[in-house]
């Protein structure tokens, strides 16, 4: 499993430049500073600590994922499930039930889930 731990000053970062990869660094700046409104060293110093990290790779100038987006948020969501629930799928979902229900449509969504991760799709 992936164990890459960000902030969530960082995550928004990250998500800014999975919405806009490749981007120049230097249009990333301009992206941070009229988003997060940062300077440009923030910028860098948060791009190269996520690079360091294996998240993103700047390669002359040009900035893009290591990991996609998809991948990195499947595997935040192992990492709470591990943390905070010994592993277990089951009770997180019972202890997120317990506190919100769910819509026919989710049900829906859920039932066809198993179904095809039973399937093998």
């Amino acid at each position: 499993m992936m164990d890459i731990e960000i902030g969530a000053v960082s995550e928004r970062f990250a998500d800014l430049v999975w919405a806009n990869e490749p981007i120049a660094s230097g249009e990333l700046v301009k992206v941070c500073e009229r988003e997060l409104s940062w300077k440009k060293p923030t910028t860098y110093t948060v791009l190269r600590k996520l690079c360091e990290k294996g998240l993103f790779q700047n390669v002359d100038g040009i900035v893009s994922s290591r990991v996609s987006r998809e991948a990195f948020y499947a595997a935040k969501s192992e990492q709470i499930i591990e943390d905070s629930y010994r592993g277990s799928l089951p009770a997180f979902v019972a202890a997120f039930m317990s506190r919100k229900s769910l819509s026919d449509a989710e049900v829906a969504e859920l039932e066809r889930m198993i179904d095809a991760y039973r399937k093998g799709e």
